[in-house]
C-alpha cells in the first residue's frame, strides 16, 4: 500500500496520464467516424470522467491502477478492424510523448530548483509523470485483452488469425487479473521484469536517471 507522501506525488500524474491516454482513444475514434465518446462526455480532459473507482483504489493499495475505458462503436468506422488499430495505438503513443515531455520539463527544472519544501515535491510529481507514462505505455501495448495491444494485433494479423484471436476475449480480463495478483502479492515480480528493461533504457533518455518498477 502506498504512504501518503507516494500518493501525494503519483495521484496527479497518474490522474493526468490517464485523462490524456482516454482522451486520445476517443479523439481518434471521433476523427473517424465514431462520436460515442463525445455523445457520453468521455471526449474530455476533465479527469473525473475517465476514474475507475477500483482502478484507483488499486492504485493506492497496490501502486498500480487504470482508468475507465472509453467507449468505441465500430459499427461507426468505415474499416473497423484497421480504425480500431488506430484508435487502441493514440493510448500509448500519447502516454509515450507524455512521458517525453515530463522528461523534459524534469531535466530543464531539476538543476534549478531546490531538493526541498514544494520544490521537491513538484520536481517528485514530474518524476512520477515519466515513470507512470512509460508504465502505461508498455502495460497497454501488452497483447492480452482488454489491453490496447491486442486491439493493435488485431488490426495486424489476416482474417483466420483474427477469428482465431476472438475466443481469448472471454479469458483476457482473468489472465491480466491473475497477473496483476500474482505479481503484485508473491514477489515473482512479473511486470518488473517486463518493464524495467524500458523504464531502464527510456528513463534515462529522458531524466538522465534510469528507472526501475
Amino acid at each position: 500500500m502506498l504512504n501518503p507522501e507516494q500518493i501525494i506525488l503519483l495521484a496527479p500524474p497518474f490522474l493526468l496520464a490517464i485523462t490524456v491516454h482516454e482522451f486520445s482513444h476517443g479523439y481518434i475514434a471521433y476523427r473517424l467516424g465514431d462520436s460515442t465518446a463525445r455523445d457520453m462526455g468521455r471526449l474530455t480532459f476533465n479527469p473525473i470522467a475517465h476514474i475507475d473507482l477500483f482502478g484507483l483504489l488499486a492504485l493506492f493499495f497496490i501502486g498500480f491502477g487504470w482508468a475507465k475505458p472509453v467507449p468505441v462503436n465500430p459499427h461507426n468506422l468505415a474499416n473497423p478492424r484497421q480504425d480500431n488499430l488506430w484508435i487502441s495505438l493514440a493510448g500509448p503513443v500519447s502516454n509515450f510523448i507524455s512521458a517525453f515531455l515530463f522528461g523534459l520539463l524534469f531535466r530543464l527544472l531539476y538543476p534549478i530548483l531546490p531538493d526541498s519544501g514544494i520544490s521537491a515535491i513538484i520536481l517528485g510529481m514530474i518524476f512520477f509523470g515519466v515513470w507512470i507514462n512509460l508504465i502505461l505505455t508498455i502495460f497497454n501495448l501488452l497483447p492480452i485483452p482488454p489491453l490496447d495491444g491486442f486491439h493493435i494485433l488485431e488490426g495486424l494479423v489476416s482474417t483466420d488469425t483474427y477469428v482465431a484471436l476472438q475466443p481469448l476475449k472471454r479469458f483476457g480480463p482473468m489472465i491480466l487479473l491473475g497477473l496483476i495478483i500474482i505479481s503484485s502479492f508473491t514477489g515473482l515480480g512479473i511486470f518488473r521484469m517486463i518493464f524495467n528493461p524500458f523504464l531502464a533504457v527510456f528513463g534515462s533518455l529522458f531524466t538522465g536517471q534510469s528507472l526501475a518498477f
